[in-house]
C-alpha cells in the first residue's frame, strides 16, 4: 500500500468534514448528509480497488 493512498483518504475526510460543517451551520442538513455519504462511497471504492489488488497478489503468490 502506498503512502499517497493514505493522504488521499485523509484529504477526502478533511474536505467532507468541512463541507459537512458548513452545510449544517447553514441549515442544509440533508445536503450535509448526502455529502458525507458521497465521501464515504468514494473512499470505499478506493479501498475496494486496493483489496482487489491484494487478493490478486495472494492468488499469484500461492498459485491459486
Amino acid at each position: 500500500m502506498e503512502v499517497d493512498l493514505i493522504f488521499k483518504i485523509a484529504a477526502i475526510g478533511i474536505i467532507v468534514s468541512v463541507l459537512n460543517q458548513v452545510l449544517t451551520r447553514s441549515g442544509r442538513d440533508d445536503q450535509a448528509t448526502m455529502t458525507t455519504l458521497a465521501g464515504l462511497i468514494v473512499v470505499l471504492m478506493m479501498m475496494i480497488y486496493e483489496i482487489s489488488n491484494l487478493f490478486t497478489t495472494v492468488k499469484s503468490v500461492f498459485g491459486l
